[in-house]
């Protein structure tokens, strides 16, 4: 039995491929090893996986994460994974190439990744040649959702957000400044908590379009102006992109490529279904 695993820094989906070549889908919490290390990943793991998972009989684990793009990132999450999957043959590569995977195959092209964080790159069909870093939440991830959650965040500490949409983000979260900047600056995985408020965007955009759309087109122009545009000859591909941000706004995405005269290619929530396919098809072919 194989499992394969895509891993974001908030969600986690997973599909098992069973002896009979059944596939069976579950998710647990993201495992992203610059915020999440060894013994909370497996004490997470232990208690989220589902109780019919027999981890003994697992032979492969495929896991693809975020924040997986160091040789001691990768390690962090290895190690974790060994102690939970302990008979499995375990490969831990990044998101962003799982991404690469799920959105172009085995064809070249650009890849970008829409959610809690951002990331982007060229791909040759096997590899990705070529990253700019998103630097992350504090200094970067230009059009993910955290950038749009800090904006909302912002926006409604400070006022200046529609007061009928100030007094609903009240109601809906009861949250006061202090109670932000804790969550923010004393408690654990803050990229999280300001991802979450992308939805909240989302959520009132039909009531609140003229502030949702400027909050949204905000975030895709700099991200197109710091990362997309950075790229050589990046009018010559289309923009792929996974993540439930680039899915949920799509069309505003859309608007802003054209504008950057970059064609649109495929935008899926979740690679987890592509990718099972590709590594289907690569067993087959092996």
């Amino acid at each position: 039995m194989i499992v394969i695993a895509d891993g974001g820094s908030t969600k986690t989906n997973w599909c098992l491929i069973n002896e009979f070549g059944r596939k069976i889908l579950f998710n647990t919490e993201g495992y992203n090893p610059y915020f999440s290390k060894e013994d909370y990943i497996v004490e997470s793991l232990n208690k989220t996986l589902p109780d019919t998972l027999d981890t003994d009989k697992l032979t492969q684990v495929y896991y693809y994460g975020a924040g997986c793009s160091t040789d001691a990132n990768i390690q962090i999450v290895k190690k974790a994974m060994g102690k939970v999957f302990t008979n499995a043959e375990i490969f831990v590569g990044h998101d962003l190439l799982a991404s690469c995977r799920a959105l172009l195959g085995n064809e070249s092209g650009f890849a970008a990744i829409l959610g809690t964080g951002t990331n982007t790159c060229i791909y040759d069909g096997k590899d990705i040649t070529l990253n700019i870093d998103s630097l992350g939440y504090f200094l970067g991830d230009e059009g993910s959702g955290s950038y749009i959650g800090k904006r909302v965040l912002a926006d409604y500490m400070k006022a200046f957000m529609p007061e009928k949409l100030r007094k609903i983000f009240f109601d809906t979260y009861g949250l006061s400044n202090e109670d932000i900047f804790d969550n923010i600056y004393n408690k654990p995985l803050p990229n999280r908590f300001c991802a979450s408020f992308s939805k909240f965007i989302y959520d009132n955009r039909q009531n609140f379009e003229e502030y949702s759309l400027q909050v949204v087109d905000t975030a895709f122009t700099a991200f197109f102006e710091n990362l997309v545009t950075r790229y050589p000859n990046y009018k010559s591909y289309k923009l792929n992109c996974v993540g439930s941000v680039g899915y949920n706004f799509r069309d505003v995405l859309s608007v802003v490529s054209d504008r950057y005269e970059m064609g649109v290619g495929k935008i899926i929530r979740s690679p987890i279904d592509d990718l099972v396919e590709y590594h289907l098809q690569q067993q087959k072919n092996s």
